[in-house]
């Protein structure tokens, strides 16, 4: 062999090593960048609406409740009180002569559960609703306004149950007909204007509308029944469409809303804004409803939905201080800029009896599109790629079930150790995703589907990492790092 053919072999050789080290470089999986958010104390101010129905004006997040409460924020962090009570409201300049006939007619003197939208005329649509309260004597009616802190004007009743129906010709059913309030309007995917309402009686009900009015289309009666019956507790309904998952997720509030009432957060979801809605075990919404002849039966609802939030405690010790009594009867909203999910409800609280606040938490769906709840109130928070060694510690956990209670959910603690794997709990293991995708952790025969979130714990004052998932039967996991 020539001096110049051994050359040549010695330099095909080493272009076949660096070859060969360049594509198994190129072969290995880039690690993810880890991404650290940091948070300051937000300094969060509380106000009191109890339903809370939301909507963006500008740049102001409102609140519209019961009682013609509202409050308004501009971060969705601090709130300021608009108004407390049907008195000190500033939404009418004279409510007690507008709306007069649903005072009369609904035997009251307060609101109930209302809702404000803006329709595609751009004028504000207030969705009022007044009930007699422990009887569906109840009516819902529209009033307009050009911004959405009024003064607006009374349309008038359009929908009537119980002893506020004057057509002595028209018959009513309460086990199979609903209670007149909770109304929400929304529109869908493809333009059309619907209200939702109903409480307890004969179940939740929806109406399409016309959306050059803001009233129910001709002909419909009550509308379509999507779920309830014989007066089974379920109420709050609110729809929200995702279109990534083009599912419409149909919030409902189960039980009672006081502190001993068990009241708790759940969902269905449906290709359709009119139904059918199922869970995720598939259970068929539309056969919700008590026995014939019961009232308040929770157990038959118990199996329904999935549950995304109950009563909870982040404490070890009575009394309770931490957590939510009663959350429900809640909004949900989208926000295109920040391409964030929120879930926006009043709760009340451990030891402090009937006393309600609203809280704002983050939301996240899974990859089989079901949503789940940050642990943590909202505080400008952004979920993130993290490492491994970013979830690493000691936390607490509230694994909640479907039991309709006013037992408060107690935590257990369980360790994320350096390799991955779980100490604290039997059976327990952890399939980490640190590219910002879902996570699954395996405590016994659950497997929850989640996500990890860098949130800020208000309680020890500090950044923390959080966890919160679903699991197969729709019941709820939510984990803190001490």
């Amino acid at each position: 062999m020539s001096s110049d053919e051994k050359k040549m072999k010695m330099l095909i050789s080493a272009a076949g090593i660096l070859l060969s080290v360049g594509l198994l470089a190129g072969c290995r999986k880039p690690k993810p960048k880890a991404v650290k958010q940091t948070l300051s104390d937000p300094k969060f101010t509380d106000v009191s609406v109890h339903d809370p129905s939301i909507l963006k004006s500008g740049s102001e997040y409102y609140i519209f409740g019961s009682h013609m409460q509202m409050a308004k924020s501009s971060d969705l962090i601090k709130w300021q009180q608009i108004s407390n009570n049907v008195n000190d409201q500033k939404l009418f300049t004279d409510i007690q002569t507008q709306l007069a006939d649903a005072f009369t007619d609904a035997n009251t003197n307060t609101f109930w559960a209302g809702d404000i939208e803006q329709l595609k005329d751009k004028k504000y649509y207030m969705y009022y609703t007044a009930c007699e309260g422990d009887n569906p004597t109840a009516v819902i009616g529209l009033a307009t306004a050009d911004k959405v802190t009024g003064p607006y004007t009374d349309q008038g009743i359009f929908l009537r149950s119980g002893n506020a129906i004057k057509d002595e010709n028209v018959s009513y059913d309460a086990t199979t007909q609903p209670n007149a309030i909770d109304p929400q309007t929304f529109y869908d995917k493809n333009g059309q204007l619907w209200m939702v309402y109903g409480s307890y009686s004969g179940g939740i009900f929806i109406l399409k509308m016309n959306q050059k009015t803001g009233l129910p289309m001709a002909g419909q009666g009550y509308g379509k029944r999507l779920l309830g019956g014989n007066h089974v507790r379920i109420e709050g309904s609110y729809l929200l469409y995702n279109s990534k998952t083009d599912y419409y997720y149909l919030f409902l509030s189960f039980g009672g809303l006081d502190a001993t009432g068990g009241y708790n957060l759940r969902v269905g979801r449906s290709k359709n804004p009119d139904g059918p809605f199922v869970d995720s075990q598939g259970h068929d919404f539309t056969k919700i409803k008590g026995p014939v002849g019961t009232t308040f039966d929770d157990d038959a609802i118990e199996k329904y939905g999935v549950k995304i939030m109950g009563n909870h405690t982040w404490d070890t010790k009575k009394p309770f201080r931490s957590g939510y009594v009663s959350p429900g009867h809640n909004s949900a909203y989208y926000d295109a800029k920040s391409q964030k999910y929120f879930l926006i409800f009043h709760s009340r609280f451990p030891s402090t009896g009937e006393a309600y606040q609203d809280r704002v938490h983050q939301m996240f769906f899974t990859k089989s599109g079901w949503p789940v709840v940050a642990p943590l109130r909202y505080a400008g928070e952004t979920i993130a790629k993290y490492q491994l060694d970013q979830v690493i510690g000691d936390y607490q956990v509230v694994q909640m079930n479907k039991k309709i209670t006013a037992k408060i959910t107690t935590l257990t603690t369980l360790t994320i150790k350096a390799n991955g794997k779980i100490s604290g709990k039997d059976q327990a293991t952890l399939d980490f995703e640190n590219n910002g995708n879902q996570s699954q952790l395996t405590i016994g025969h659950k497997k929850y589907l989640g996500y990890f979130l860098s949130e800020w714990n208000q309680l020890t004052k500090k950044q923390t990492m959080t966890f919160t998932g679903t699991d197969q039967n729709g019941e709820p996991v939510m984990m803190i790092r001490k």
